[in-house]
């Protein structure tokens, strides 16, 4: 940890220009990281940084890792792994939550709860204002109520709506179209309210419910249900609610498009994104991603092709897609789809590059899953049938790309093992028909489950 940690302060103080090789091996001796041109009193201060900073990640993990969301909160891509960190050690991120969020990333009850300061639209006198109201009179009630207590000159409608989105109000009411419908009509009455109040004068609603007082602070229990509310309607589609959280967040938080793949993915995809630089060039990936971006270009000759931005549950990263792939896939290069990708690793001027090949939305994805015994498993006679006839139905390898699952079944377990890039097929429906026929068990599986 030493090592990377000085390696990466040299990079910062521009080091390397003075002589340094980037590939320099560093040297511990007496307690001090010996190197060219590196004074040493630096290493020490470093050094013990990196030891403070390893021992509260080891023995204060919730609020280690809440401080370190919230000093990169500005780096979407940081805060991603960061993300990824916190479930690799069991710590859960909860969305934000208008009656317990602070301004920042804050541990609680075992989690880490997420702060409005990295809720888009949400600007520093907005947060001030709500939680002012909330110290002051205690948690929200309502929509009504919280519209009628904060200051609307600092939240506006904007920042209603994104803190309705992003899931801020999910505990006081759960359908957030609903919420949204709601805010149309809530926030002007409360804004009526706060002009009546400002006049001295009596609002409507507060007569009817008699909860008109001298006292401005004063509320009547039912003052909030003479609120105006719109007509009852379904809430936003999961999908549609996760696609407002990547917008307004950065991220997903609630939940991911591919969690539900967790399981069956690493049978096809052994590495993740963020192993993308530790991959040789020219190796072959596969990997199940969301689609956040596509970017087209157009190439000196007139040819089009595009450069697209990709996220696993790891991290984000860049695909390109060179012209006569694109041609041939761009109809379902659609924004915010589950795509099962094909490429290869290249790197150009130290960047590492996917360059993507063939793509395919995950719920079109056929696997073959073939079974077999542990004997069939150890006897090459049978291996070598099943190799033919994957072999044959294998014969055009652009076209050839469903992966092939062997299953193999014992008394007391059962095994998955994905058999190479060689045998993927062309069609699963005839190689599975071919399969059978040779007495191997075997059927089709989509990726998604269904």
């Amino acid at each position: 940890m030493i090592k990377i940690a000085t390696r990466k302060y040299l990079a910062k103080q521009n080091v390397y220009d003075i002589g340094v090789e980037r590939d320099h091996n560093f040297t511990i001796k007496n307690g001090l990281i010996a190197a060219n041109c590196f004074n040493k009193s630096h290493s020490t201060a470093y050094g013990y940084v990196t030891y403070q900073t390893a021992y509260l990640k080891a023995n204060y993990p919730l609020e280690y890792m809440a401080a370190l969301l919230t000093a990169n909160s500005g780096d979407t891509d940081k805060v991603q792994r960061y993300i990824t960190n916190c479930t690799n050690m069991g710590i859960s991120i909860d969305p934000p939550d208008i009656n317990r969020s602070g301004v920042d990333f804050t541990p609680t009850a075992g989690k880490i709860l997420f702060g409005f300061s990295a809720v888009r639209n949400v600007g520093q006198n907005a947060i001030a204002c709500i939680l002012e109201a909330r110290n002051e009179t205690g948690e929200f009630k309502s929509l009504a109520d919280f519209c009628d207590r904060v200051d609307l000159r600092a939240v506006n409608r904007r920042t209603l709506e994104s803190l309705i989105y992003c899931g801020a109000f999910d505990k006081i009411e759960s359908n957030r179209q609903q919420l949204i419908n709601d805010s149309e009509l809530v926030y002007d009455w409360a804004q009526s309210r706060a002009k009546d109040r400002a006049s001295g004068q009596g609002n409507l609603f507060d007569l009817l419910g008699d909860g008109f007082s001298a006292t401005q602070n004063k509320r009547a229990s039912n003052a909030f249900e003479t609120a105006p509310k719109s007509k009852p309607i379904m809430d936003f589609t999961p999908q549609e609610k996760l696609q407002k959280e990547k917008e307004l967040l950065g991220f997903y938080v609630s939940d991911h498009p591919l969690k539900s793949l967790r399981q069956i993915a690493p049978l096809l995809t052994p590495i993740n994104l963020s192993q993308l630089a530790d991959q040789r060039e020219e190796t072959r990936l596969c990997a199940v991603v969301m689609l956040n971006n596509v970017k087209k270009v157009v190439t000196k000759k007139g040819d089009q092709m595009a450069i697209l931005q990709i996220e696993d549950l790891t991290t984000q990263s860049e695909a390109v897609v060179f012209p006569k792939t694109y041609e041939r896939i761009s109809s379902i290069l659609q924004v915010d789809t589950r795509l099962i990708i094909w490429g290869k690793v290249d790197r150009r001027d130290e960047q590492t590059q996917f360059i993507l090949e063939d793509a395919e939305p995950v719920e079109t994805v056929q696997m073959v899953m073939v079974e077999l015994n542990p004997q069939q498993a150890g006897n090459m006679e049978d291996l070598h049938r099943l190799k033919t006839i994957l072999q044959d139905h294998s014969v055009d390898k652009e076209k050839a790309k469903m992966p092939v699952i062997g299953i193999i079944q014992t008394e007391t377990s059962r095994k998955l093992v994905r058999l190479g890039w060689q045998f993927c097929v062309q069609d699963s429906r005839i190689t599975v028909q071919a399969l059978q026929n040779a007495s191997f068990p075997a059927h089709i599986k989509s990726l998604t489950g269904s």
